[in-house]
């Protein structure tokens, strides 16, 4: 299935998107910055990057952003990484906070410890291809995921990075690594999704 000239939009509020976006573009898509409602309109998928949630909800509470974020991602291939995770969980814990709701996960904030504390991991996963490396900073913990929800990785018996409908959700940085088969999985996803 081809993934070429997919135009996927990088959520461009606060955090990595723009490594995200050297990605995409290593792999044939066509990444576009979204700073604004508007932006959604033409895009077959969005990935929501890694930074700081509670900065990226403050920017959502302009211009009814949050909403039209949350009707978008309900239907439309999204992908969370970090800070995108926890805004797509129906549930956010330590502490409690406004979420999309998307993916049924919780997840538990900054549940790896502080900056200092981040890693990077090289693990087996579902994924063809051999071990995946894995970098987490400040990483949230997925800590329940729901019926629907695919777990691909795990991290100490917790998952890093899962699968549900046209949601894909990692708790680590794919974009700081040089293994491109994450953003390829989404890419995939997308173009599955736009066929059917």
């Amino acid at each position: 299935m081809t993934t070429n000239a997919l135009t996927i939009g990088v959520l461009a509020l606060q955090g990595a998107y723009e490594a995200h976006a050297q990605t995409l573009r290593l792999l044939g898509a066509a990444p576009t910055l979204v700073r604004t409602p508007d932006d959604l309109a033409g895009i077959s998928g969005l990935i929501m990057p890694g930074g700081e949630s509670t900065t990226m909800l403050k920017f959502l509470e302009r211009d009814n952003f949050f909403e039209i974020l949350k009707t978008f991602v309900a239907t439309t291939p999204t992908f969370g990484t970090c800070a995108g995770t926890i805004l797509l969980a129906t549930e956010v814990l330590n502490p409690t906070q406004k979420s999309l709701a998307a993916l049924d996960i919780a997840v538990e904030r900054n549940a790896y410890g502080r900056q200092i504390d981040s890693t990077i991991l090289t693990a087996e996963t579902s994924l063809p291809g051999g071990p995946l490396e894995m970098v987490f900073i400040r990483a949230p913990r997925i800590t329940r995921t729901g019926p629907g929800v695919e777990t691909l990785a795990t991290r100490d018996e917790f998952p890093v990075l899962v699968r549900s409908g046209h949601l894909l959700a990692a708790t680590f940085h794919p974009e700081l690594s040089s293994d491109t088969r994450i953003h390829q999985l989404f890419l995939d996803l997308v173009a599955q999704h736009s066929s059917s």
